[in-house]
């Protein structure tokens, strides 16, 4: 049913479009006229001019031909990380990369495309539907600002999937935690480091004290933190009197999230107090940790879709954060599907032409089965 060389043929158009996190615009102007085409009512929102960046979330809404069927969500993001300008798509043996040089941005143009593709099936053939909402995000790598800054009114669904995961397609994540970023930034007493060390407070010193006591890596089975960026000093004959360092906690247990993260706050604060020095601290809740129930409306469904089309359902919990925990902290039940991108962030990024389009099967599938069950 999928059209592969027309989704083949996008896909490779629109990982060549540079879409940096704040500068979505082309991919924004692509998009509206497509959903249009396809007969979906389109608006753009102000989430770009909320962040600074230029261009909003893409809104679009396919009225339903059946009644009775749930209104279901499907989100994708226009953005990706560097380097993704020139990117040059390759296709050998059945699998696309990008020339080597770039990543390929298959995260998250491969979601992207599976929902443009399933929308022309639906249309094409004629398929019962019921209401379906598309939600295509800006700035979801730079921290899910786009998603956190959406105009929540328009969102009407009962439950939604986020096309935006590794792994095969049958892949369902339906748990994933909740991150705290830190940002500390130690302040010492500058001297000469010649002439008089003893006058001065080393930051770094101070820093690397702090740090030497913290619980890092992974704390149990839920529950991970880790320093990821330190920055201080000017020369070595200075005693350096700033140091800035961030780091992180997540966990699939918001109370335990509170506690590691209080746990780091007050290790560092207590460290410099000791030394002489300052710690200032600046906690920022990133994203709220969710779980669905296997036995949920939308996760069935998900499993369901799944079958029918021949994949095998596979329920999983995942580490990392996605534009679905953000809409579940609305209230809006979202589950994140497996579409088929490996290596996603770096230039042996891939996907195999297979999972590319069974993510657009899927999607068909999900808007299907939806509407058969009402």
């Amino acid at each position: 049913m999928i059209n592969q060389k027309r989704m083949l043929d996008e896909f490779c158009e629109l990982v060549q479009i540079t879409c940096s996190s704040g500068k979505e615009r082309k991919m924004v102007d692509l998009m509206k006229p497509r959903l249009e085409k396809l007969g979906l009512e389109v608006t753009e929102d102000q989430a770009g001019e909320k962040l600074g960046g230029n261009a909003g979330n893409v809104l679009a809404y396919l009225k339903g031909n059946v009644s009775g069927a749930p209104v279901i969500m499907m989100s994708a993001h226009l953005d990706c990380v560097e380097p993704c300008s020139g990117v040059k798509p390759q296709i050998k043996d059945g699998i696309i990369t990008s020339a080597g040089d770039t990543i390929l941005g298959s995260d998250d143009k491969a979601g992207v495309a599976a929902i443009l593709e399933a929308l022309r099936i639906i249309s094409e053939n004629k398929i019962p539907h019921g209401d379906v909402q598309i939600v295509l995000t800006v700035q979801e790598e730079s921290g899910l600002c786009g998603a956190k800054n959406i105009d929540r009114a328009w969102i009407k669904a009962d439950f939604g999937y986020a096309f935006d995961s590794s792994g095969e397609p049958g892949k369902i994540i339906i748990k994933a935690p909740g991150e705290n970023t830190l940002k500390v930034t130690i302040k010492g007493k500058t001297a000469h480091a010649g002439l008089a060390p003893e006058e001065g407070i080393n930051a770094i010193v101070v820093g690397g004290k702090a740090l030497a006591e913290l619980k890092q890596g992974r704390i149990d089975e839920e529950t991970t933190a880790n320093v990821g960026i330190i920055k201080g000093g000017q020369a070595t004959n200075v005693v350096p009197d700033r140091l800035e360092i961030v780091c992180e906690a997540r966990s699939h247990n918001m109370d335990k999230l509170k506690h590691v993260t209080q746990e780091m706050k007050e290790t560092f604060e207590r460290v410099a107090a000791a030394n002489g020095a300052q710690a200032e601290v600046e906690v920022v809740e990133d994203f709220v940790a969710y779980a669905l129930k296997e036995d949920s409306k939308q996760v069935a469904l998900a499993v369901q879709a799944a079958t029918s089309i021949g994949l095998t359902a596979k329920l999983e919990a995942t580490g990392g954060g996605s534009d679905a925990n953000v809409f579940n902290c609305y209230g809006i039940p979202t589950a994140v599907l497996g579409m088929g991108m490996s290596k996603v962030h770096t230039t042996e990024e891939f996907i195999k032409e297979e999972d590319l389009y069974q993510g657009a099967e899927l999607a068909v599938a999900l808007i299907k089965t939806a509407a058969e069950g009402s």
